[in-house]
C-alpha cells in the first residue's frame, strides 16, 4: 500500500514533498515500535572504522576499482625520487628517471623484435616504458607477475610523447598496494 501511495504522490505537482513526509512518518513509526532503521544501526556498529588503505583494498577486492584515492597516492610521500606520470612531459630528453605504478598493460607485439611495452598507472595518469629483449629475459618473471613496478630508465621525449627506456626494474611492494589487473600479452 505504501508503494502505491508513493507512486501516486510522485504524480502530484508537489508529490516529492508528500513522499518525503510519508518516509519520515514511516521511520518514526519504526522507531516507536522498537525496530531499528539503517541510520540507527550505523550509529551502533561495534566495528572499528576502516582506514583509508583498508577502504581502497576492499574496493579493489570487491569491485576491481575504487572511488577513493589511487593506491599510488597512499605511497607518494615515500617515493621522493619517483616521477608522477603527469610530470614526465617536463623531463629532459636523455635524463635518468624513476617511474612507478600499477601495471595496467604489458605488450609484446610480434613486429617489435622482442621489445616489451609496459604501461604503469599512478594517481595522475599513465606512464610508458619500453624494455629491450635482453632485459625482458633477465626480468621475465618480475615483469609478467608483479602488479606494481618501479622502473628506472632514460627519458625518450619526442614531440611530447614520453617513453622510459628501461634500465632497471624492481617490484614495488607495500601492504597498502592493491590495484586492477593488467591486460597482457600472456
Amino acid at each position: 500500500m505504501m508503494i502505491f501511495w508513493e507512486a501516486q504522490a510522485a504524480s502530484l505537482p508537489d508529490g516529492r514533498m508528500i513522499a518525503r513526509d510519508q518516509k519520515q512518518r514511516s521511520l518514526g513509526q519504526a522507531a516507536a515500535n522498537g525496530r531499528h532503521t539503517a541510520c540507527d544501526l550505523q550509529k551502533e556498529s561495534p566495528l572499528a572504522r576502516m582506514t583509508l588503505p583498508e577502504r581502497v583494498r576492499a574496493d579493489y577486492e570487491t569491485m576491481h576499482l575504487t572511488t577513493g584515492p589511487h593506491p599510488m597516492k597512499l605511497l607518494r610521500e615515500s617515493l621522493l625520487n619517483v616521477w608522477r606520470a603527469a610530470d614526465l612531459i617536463h623531463a629532459r630528453h636523455g635524463a635518468t628517471v624513476q617511474i612507478a605504478g600499477n601495471v595496467i598493460c604489458r605488450q609484446r607485439p610480434g613486429t617489435a623484435k622482442g621489445f616489451v611495452f609496459i604501461s604503469l598507472e599512478d594517481e595522475t595518469g599513465v606512464s610508458n616504458a619500453i624494455v629491450d629483449p635482453n632485459l625482458f629475459e633477465r626480468f621475465r618473471l618480475l615483469i609478467t607477475e608483479e602488479a606494481f613496478l618501479l622502473i628506472e630508465g632514460e627519458v625518450q621525449n619526442s614531440d611530447s610523447v614520453v617513453l622510459i627506456k628501461t634500465r632497471d626494474i624492481r617490484p614495488l611492494m607495500h601492504e597498502a598496494l592493491v590495484g586492477s589487473e593488467s591486460h597482457d600479452f600472456h
